[in-house]
């Protein structure tokens, strides 16, 4: 089972055997992967989503190069850690990077154990936030699911299943919560209404009922304390 905290890099080339190489080492390594071919591209993603983890950046580029793209980054409030790949060695290339706010400059051609290394390190050290589902109105979406909180139907895959109120209440809580562990103390609480345990399974129960309806949900128990939606 894959674990729950899932990061998110995005891959900033133009070379597209670069991007292709690069995207095949995080994704053997557990990542999610986006790509850009040239910062302007880089910029809209980053503006869409606030979730990206990491970010891989070349520095010459057509449109908008790397050292365009971390100035942008400079003016907002947070932003994902930057690692620069560049074929520009010069000392003061890899200065005027580290300046405008990149975490870590490699150098191209770079050995994949390395640079892997590097990216582990970064993802380790930035500050991880729990990335909250989607939540459109009467739907709530996450993982690949597809919940509709009014009709408490929920979409995994090929499966079509309805829920049941307490069924409907945990996964959408889990949902929400997305990348954190929600003890079983806070599900009695959120969920059930019991600020005591009443000394039952009713959680475990109940989330056995969501897992044999829904087959294989992203949701891992995390043993001793409760569960967590990973997707």
């Amino acid at each position: 089972m894959v674990g729950f905290v899932v990061s998110k890099v995005l891959v900033v080339d133009d070379e597209k055997r670069v991007v292709e190489l690069l995207s095949r080492f995080l994704a053997g390594d557990g990542h999610e992967v986006l790509t850009a071919p040239d910062g302007a591209v880089a910029l809209a993603v980053l503006g869409r989503q606030a979730d990206i983890d990491l970010v891989l950046l070349d520095m010459v580029m057509p449109r908008c190069n790397g050292l365009q793209v971390l100035g942008e980054l400079k003016k907002k409030p947070t932003s994902p850690p930057v690692i620069v790949l560049s074929a520009v060695n010069e000392v003061a290339a890899r200065v005027s990077a580290l300046d405008d706010g990149a975490a870590d400059f490699v150098g191209k051609p770079f050995h994949a154990a390395e640079l892997m290394a590097r990216v582990r390190r970064h993802l380790s050290d930035a500050p991880r936030q729990p990335r909250p589902a989607e939540e459109t109105g009467r739907y709530l979406v996450a993982g690949g699911l597809r919940v509709d909180l009014d009709r408490r139907r929920a979409q995994l895959g090929a499966s079509d299943v309805a829920l049941s109120e307490r069924e409907l209440g945990l996964l959408s809580h889990l949902m929400r919560r997305r990348g954190a562990v929600c003890r079983r103390d806070e599900l009695l609480h959120d969920v059930w209404g019991l600020d005591f345990d009443p000394g039952s399974n009713v959680v475990e129960v109940c989330m056995r009922r969501l897992r044999s309806k829904l087959g294989d949900p992203p949701i891992e128990t995390v043993r001793g304390l409760g569960y967590c939606f990973y997707g």
